[in-house]
């Protein structure tokens, strides 16, 4: 973390700070009223921080510097998140996981990683909520969603019980995913509708719920993470912290009530996510591609293909069985460095990385870059653009 200067984008507003270390359970201890106040660290030991009540007074400016600084130097292990908020500011993601007590360290390690691996699953589950909504994604929007996480950062934990992401309010210039605020609120109301489905159907019997619950953004992926998350443990809380400097979004409460899930509640998650899957419709499609790998058992007859998707849907790559006519165009259209066009449907029983019923294969061209790169892949990759004999 970097020392303060008198750049003034390092010195926050004081109430940002202010309001960051009670948040963190940092004591205030009095002080001058109106000009400044002392704080003092959760555990009630090390430099207490001095931090003035707003810039109106000459000292304000070095007031705030030295408590930076005096920040920076504190051994609280709050220091860091806090820092981290007011570097950049920041909505707060927070996990607590509810386990027995870890006992060896092989055994927190593996707690620690199943937080992190769950936590993790969940805010993909929220990146792809706000980038749309489905019951069941499958490989639809997930790179989109996997970059989205990129400017996360994760706070320390060394046991498996707590956690806490930071998601900048604002994605980084130039950045075209869906991160910053929409991910969070994405992910804050599609845990409370999986909440709400999930009390409907233990007090009803019926997952009607987890139908509508669908266009607050619950899907198979929340469903699976959560259910990742409790199992093993006693139970899990996940809250959010609005970035004090931007305050709530619209429509959303100063400080929504953590969402928590119980042991109890896994019978209806698994339920609702095995739905989604065998629920979630096929999807016609005509996709642009680029032959990846091609294989037929015989000479003639039809063959598999793997294709490279440029345009027409969400998914990087699909696999498709093609009839003989199409799959001897497709190898031709390879062979010229030319893409082709194929239509089918995306089946979700295969994740959205299968083409049902491909056919009308035919070539077009691309640009010159592109097609430099087919000829490249071709040179290289020969052994898999092959046909299996068989021995009889």
């Amino acid at each position: 973390m970097h020392r303060p200067t008198q750049d003034p984008r390092h010195h926050p507003d004081p109430a940002v700070l202010g309001a960051l270390l009670a948040r963190h359970g940092w004591r205030r201890r009095g002080g001058e009223p109106g000009r400044y106040s002392r704080w003092t660290p959760p555990e009630g030991t090390g430099t207490s921080l001095l931090v003035p009540v707003g810039r109106a007074f000459p000292d304000s400016a070095d007031l705030l510097a030295e408590a930076l600084t005096a920040l920076e130097r504190s051994a609280a292990p709050s220091a860091r998140d806090i820092l981290l908020a007011l570097h950049r500011p920041s909505d707060e993601i927070r996990w607590w996981r509810e386990i027995p007590e870890p006992g060896a360290p092989a055994a927190a390690w593996s707690a620690q990683e199943r937080l992190r691996s769950g936590a993790r699953a969940l805010l993909l589950a929220g990146a792809l909520a706000a980038r749309g909504r489905a019951g069941y994604h499958g490989a639809r929007s997930r790179r989109q969603a996997e970059a989205a996480l990129d400017p996360l950062l994760v706070g320390p934990d060394p046991e498996g019980r707590r956690l806490t992401v930071f998601v900048p309010v604002e994605p980084p210039v130039g950045a075209v995913t869906e991160g910053g605020r929409p991910l969070v609120t994405a992910l804050l109301r599609a845990l409370q509708a999986a909440r709400d489905a999930t009390d409907y159907q233990r007090a009803t019997g019926r997952p009607d719920a987890f139908d509508a619950a669908v266009e607050a953004g619950v899907c198979q992926e929340l469903t699976e993470a959560l259910v990742a998350l409790v199992g093993g443990a006693q139970g899990i809380r996940v809250g959010v912290e609005w970035a004090p400097a931007a305050g709530p979004p619209e429509g959303f409460a100063a400080r929504p009530e953590p969402v928590e899930f119980s042991p109890g509640d896994l019978p209806a998650l698994r339920e609702a996510g095995a739905r989604y899957v065998r629920d979630e419709p096929s999807v016609p499609v005509r996709l642009t591609a680029t032959v990846v790998r091609m294989r037929r058992e015989a000479p003639g007859g039809p063959g598999t293909v793997r294709l490279r998707v440029l345009t027409g849907a969400d998914v990087t790559q699909v696999r498709a069985t093609l009839a003989e006519d199409d799959y001897r165009i497709a190898g031709h259209a390879h062979l010229a460095g030319l893409a082709v066009t194929v239509s089918g449907r995306l089946e979700s029983r295969a994740g959205f990385r299968r083409l049902a019923d491909a056919g009308g294969v035919l070539p077009v061209r691309v640009d010159e870059a592109e097609r430099d790169r087919l000829l490249k892949s071709l040179h290289e990759n020969l052994d898999q653009f092959a046909e299996k004999h068989d021995a009889g």
